[in-house]
């Protein structure tokens, strides 16, 4: 039988649903973090104190990992390291020159050193991602679909260099692509874009990780907000990678795209 559920959570929604879910999972929280949660232990850890973290897992019982939410890249206090952080410091410094795949690795790798095993949100939370299907508004046409296949074509020639999770594409031109800043911030600069430079096709927007992503840590995802920025900056739907892309509050991504008169589309890209 597995053991108790561990989970360190970090901005944003995914945090509450893991719990939400899994009502006996392990919280724990940090400092500068501002989670939507509650630690178990009731203080939130320190990133330069891992040793203490992987401790207090163990002591609860916690042979499985999950890490949810948003996290940038925390500064860390070299005078504080534990010996366990301490030792881990070197592989992560060279993991931060490989980009986000590589850090990606060697954290899953150093907590799976210490006996934890990671897991995926979508494991452990039902209905975070969709069978291949329309879930929201009518299908899209061919000029639609053969966008969608356009950005997923983009997409999957940027993978090797670690860039994008999204891109819009319109009549068969990019109009943006997902880079640090998000897809929000691409949205945007879709919407800001001048009419006389836009195809009078709507365009779509195609969510889907990076060949070879660990979809344990790095999923991409949709919300309510990601339909309502797709429908300001234009666009006729938006698809996702079936199994592939989390969607946080599917009732509300469905109920935006009906408003806005969206499609959404989960399909093998």
């Amino acid at each position: 039988m597995p053991g108790r559920l561990g989970l360190l959570a970090f901005r944003g929604d995914l945090p509450a649903l893991v719990v939400a879910a899994n009502p006996d999972v392990h919280v724990v929280t940090f400092e500068g973090v501002a989670a939507e949660v509650a630690p178990t232990s009731g203080q939130p850890a320190r990133f330069e104190k891992m040793g203490a973290v992987i401790k207090a897992l163990k002591a609860a019982g916690v042979d499985r990992l999950v890490m949810a939410g948003a996290l940038a890249r925390p500064p860390l206090d070299a005078k504080r390291l534990d010996l366990t952080t301490m030792a881990f410091a070197p592989k992560l410094m060279a993991a931060l020159k490989q980009g986000d795949d590589g850090l990606l690795r060697a954290v899953i790798g150093f907590f799976e050193g210490h006996g934890l095993r990671v897991v995926g949100v979508h494991e452990v939370v039902p209905d975070l991602t969709a069978a291949p299907g329309l879930l929201a508004g009518r299908a899209p046409d061919k000029a639609a679909l053969a966008d969608a296949d356009r950005a997923a074509a983009i997409l999957a020639a940027l993978a090797p260099l670690d860039l994008g999770q999204g891109a819009v594409v319109a009549g068969g031109l990019c109009l943006g692509i997902e880079t640090l800043q998000g897809t929000d911030a691409m949205l945007a600069a879709v919407a800001a874009t001048e009419p006389a430079k836009r195809p009078k096709a709507p365009g779509v927007l195609v969510k889907l990780p990076k060949a070879g992503q660990d979809l344990r840590v790095d999923m991409p995802a949709i919300g309510p907000g990601t339909v309502e920025a797709a429908a300001r900056a234009g666009l006729a739907g938006i698809v996702v990678a079936a199994g592939q892309v989390l969607l946080i509050d599917r009732p509300g991504i469905v109920a935006a795209a009906e408003a806005a008169g969206l499609f959404v589309l989960a399909r093998a890209l």
